[in-house]
């Protein structure tokens, strides 16, 4: 297939890129910079060459402001409008095109459902509240135009993705190798995690697989409370957890971050892939850190 992907330089981007090119598929990125290899845009001043837009397969959009940080005003604006712009002028992009994609497939986050203690969510489950689920809900609303046109659009609502070359395993790794991890919070909270690998390969099927659509909770089938997170990681590791992170001190260190990210959870099913017979590589999450440290 013919794949357009935006945010292909990023932590998932990059290995997404690479794994559909293994796999035979024919990718041209997306990018920023003009001195990158690929078809270039700035969706900030509605710039591209929209002939060059035609006859692909299926679109990718990745890119989006890391949430990492303290959220001052300015960095919200910056998260929800690199999420909400691009995604309006892709939206724009494609009703001008004579040959669209059949489909466009949307990174979303499982911060649509806000915090919700132990409720079990489906896709089938409401939009919380925060500013997560506030930028959530805007960015899977841009994508409405593309579906109004008949194009087959997926929301990839994405967990706590693990692997040790990036994202929130990578950051916890050190002060748990040096014996000064534990439990956040209450531990109570849940943590509904995914590794780089089975979320690749559920890109890799939302791609290639015509009947998946809509919101899909891109998260592992056995999500764990932080603090079964923290022994099993310590376990692993052969390091004690015994180092807690009240919550005050959350709050101090990180602010409203903090709170949505760390201290509030989500206990998230990833119903339509199971009902599909999706196969994960990793439904365990001891399992999945031994594969992986």
């Amino acid at each position: 297939m013919k794949i357009l992907i935006s945010g292909s330089t990023g932590f998932i981007g990059t290995k997404l890129v690479d794994r559909l090119r293994a796999s035979g598929h024919d990718v041209t990125r997306l990018v920023r910079s003009s001195a990158d290899v690929g078809l270039f845009w700035d969706p900030y001043k509605s710039t591209v060459d929209i002939s060059r837009m035609e006859g692909y397969d299926v679109f990718v959009h990745l890119s989006g402001e890391s949430i990492n940080g303290r959220w001052t005003a300015s960095k919200k604006k910056k998260i929800i409008d690199s999420r909400v712009i691009p995604t309006r002028f892709l939206a724009e992009c494609i009703s001008k095109l004579k040959n669209p994609p059949k489909a466009f497939i949307c990174s979303s986050a499982i911060g649509y459902y806000g915090n919700r203690n132990d409720e079990e969510l489906t896709e089938l489950s409401s939009v919380g509240t925060g500013f997560l689920a506030e930028v959530c809900k805007a960015w899977e609303a841009a994508t409405k135009p593309i579906e109004a046109k008949g194009i087959r659009v997926v929301n990839v609502r994405t967990g706590l993705v693990l692997s040790p070359d990036g994202g929130a395993l990578q950051q916890l790794l050190f002060p748990f190798k040096m014996g000064v991890g534990g439990v956040v919070g209450s531990g109570k909270q849940w943590w509904s995690w995914i590794t780089l690998d089975d979320l690749l390969k559920i890109y890799q099927y939302a791609i290639e697989t015509e009947v998946v659509k809509g919101s899909v909770n891109a998260t592992a089938p056995n999500p764990v409370t932080n603090k079964i997170f923290v022994k099993t990681l310590a376990k692993v590791l052969h390091r004690p957890a015994i180092f807690p992170l009240p919550s005050i001190a959350v709050k101090m260190i990180f602010g409203e971050m903090g709170q949505e990210l760390l201290l509030d959870g989500q206990k998230v099913i990833p119903k339509k892939l199971l009902d599909a017979g999706f196969e994960f590589n990793d439904k365990e999450l001891e399992g999945a850190l031994r594969g992986m440290l």
